[in-house]
């Protein structure tokens, strides 16, 4: 085990300098590529905030207006309005007009299913 001199922590290090060729091949065969990769990342910034995390796990079990989403999150309209932007401009949550109401919901399933997998890992 190797020890960063600087902190006096163990540095994570393989004990041998050998490559594991058959493991490489495996696992580079099925990596994406870097662009989906970093799209990938950008989805899940999107769950790293809390008020974004609030209005899709409000989303996936209503579709709601703003006027609504700011009052179940007590939060102001021109903060929820800039997440919903962010949401959108990210294609996991749509709108539809209804007279002078705009409503919003999930893009698709799979956003609930994000949410429910993260509830189920922090319960454990």
């Amino acid at each position: 085990m190797d020890i960063d001199k600087r902190t006096n922590r163990s540095i994570e290090t393989c004990a041998t300098e050998g490559i594991h060729h058959e493991v490489l091949r495996t696992v580079s065969q099925k990596m994406p590529d870097p662009v989906a990769l970093y799209e990938l990342a950008d989805l899940y910034k999107l769950f790293s905030d809390s008020t974004r995390i609030g209005i899709l796990w409000a989303l996936s079990e209503s579709e709601m207006c703003v006027c609504d989403l700011c009052a179940l999150l007590k939060m102001k309209q021109p903060a929820v309005s800039h997440q919903l932007k962010n949401l959108k401009q990210a294609r996991v949550v749509k709108n539809r007009r209804d007279g002078k109401v705009i409503y919003y919901s999930l893009k698709d399933e799979h956003i609930r299913k994000l949410l429910d997998i993260g509830m189920v890992h922090i319960k454990e």
